[in-house]
């Protein structure tokens, strides 16, 4: 299963450690994560050589590709949320993940979307538990 991870790159890196963990969960799990490379360091100065077309061209090629989208959603971020309507214009599955206590967009969390799951998070451990838990709901219910 090919899974689309989103998460903040322009808006801030903050929580790239975060990132970085659920990649490797996801990785982990064995989901082919076309976009890994965006929870590694140094892809703010990675994506400043790209041309933003080029960009946005092959992002939108591994969302249509892929089978689900997840996102953390704790930085916010322009693109992310774009990412976001674009899968679920889809009809993709959509899991969003944010840490508790932090401000998440109303319309992400108002979106009534039944292919979206918005869920906050205490720590890396219930994150983990919590990606184990919804992808074994998917593949009982696909």
């Amino acid at each position: 299963m090919k899974v689309y991870f989103a998460c903040s790159i322009s808006g801030g890196r903050a929580d790239e450690d975060t990132y970085k963990h659920l990649v490797g969960v996801l990785l982990s799990m064995g989901f082919d994560v076309p976009n890994a490379h965006i929870a590694e360091s140094g892809i703010v100065e990675l994506d400043a050589r790209e041309d933003p077309a080029d960009i946005y061209h092959r992002d939108i090629t591994w969302i249509e590709e892929s089978d689900l989208l997840v996102a953390e959603l704790s930085t916010p971020s322009h693109g992310v949320g774009y990412e976001i309507g674009y899968a679920l214009d889809l009809n993709k599955p959509v899991l969003c993940m944010y840490r508790q206590g932090v401000v998440v967009s109303k319309m992400i969390l108002g979106n009534p979307h039944p292919l979206l799951t918005v869920i906050s998070y205490a720590d890396w451990n219930e994150a983990e538990g919590l990606l184990q838990e919804h992808f074994s709901e998917i593949s009982q219910n696909p």
